[in-house]
């Protein structure tokens, strides 16, 4: 189920701030199987005390070409951005449109497909696209303490939502330092057809150190979404493309 999680992962760990504040950073993606480098992450996220409101991610192949990009805004609502995600190179864009009281207005086109829409149902909890990562981030305590979270995931890929569950699955490290683990993964039958997301974090300042699972990024040469590790290192890895897209 490609672009079930359609989302590129920001650090929200910046300290609470009396103006917001641009903060940049890379993400470095491999082949889930293999530890092929596949394609860099380049963010540029607003965030004013603790809070995203909006971003712009770049995506560029492991030669540095531009693979896509997606840009997002908060406004409406701290878990459902209102974002757009455009592959040019395989014809692919999705995203959310509007988000209101009674619905969210969703879109998919593809060359094969063309464009279609529709309007969803709005649930109680509800995240959509990265907004998944902000609404773990203010849970983050109950999650460390054991409490299993459940919400409804809106994925514009799919033109519909879908029950999901996290909880935290163990202790582990990320460069050296202590870091938790969550897995995400359907609330329901469909946990048996879709494999979870691992997700690492540092568990003091809540800041996502890495990804494993469905990208949203599409593999050019088969058409599908890799599957991905994407690490949040501090400093650019020895195989990372030598010559890597400005932050600024």
């Amino acid at each position: 189920m490609k672009h079930f999680f359609t989302f590129a992962l920001l650090t929200l760990s910046v300290a609470a701030q009396a103006d917001p504040q641009t903060v940049r950073f890379y993400g470095y993606a491999y082949d889930l199987d293999s530890g092929r480098y596949l394609y860099t992450e380049v963010h540029r996220d607003e965030i004013d005390q603790g809070h995203w409101l909006s971003g712009h991610i770049g995506y560029f192949d492991a030669d540095d070409k531009p693979l896509g990009e997606k840009t997002l805004s908060f406004a409406s609502d701290p878990y459902i951005p209102v974002y757009k995600m455009a592959q040019p190179g395989v014809g692919y864009s999705e995203g959310i449109t509007r988000i209101a009281k009674d619905g969210i207005d969703m879109f998919k086109q593809s060359r094969e497909k063309g464009l279609k829409n529709a309007t969803i149902s709005r649930y109680q909890p509800m995240t959509a696209d990265s907004g998944f990562h902000c609404f773990l981030y203010d849970r983050m305590q109950d999650l460390l303490s054991g409490t299993e979270l459940k919400f409804r995931f809106a994925a514009a890929g799919q033109l519909d939502s879908f029950s999901f569950r996290a909880h935290k699955v163990g202790d582990t490290e990320f460069e050296g330092k202590p870091a938790v683990q969550l897995k995400v993964e359907p609330d329901s039958l469909l946990r048996y057809m879709v494999s979870p997301l691992l997700l690492t974090y540092d568990p003091q300042t809540r800041r996502l150190l890495e990804y494993r699972g469905v990208s949203n990024v599409i593999n050019p040469a088969t058409g599908k979404a890799y599957n991905a590790r994407i690490a949040f290192f501090s400093k650019p890895p020895d195989d990372a493309p030598k010559n890597l897209p400005p932050l600024d």
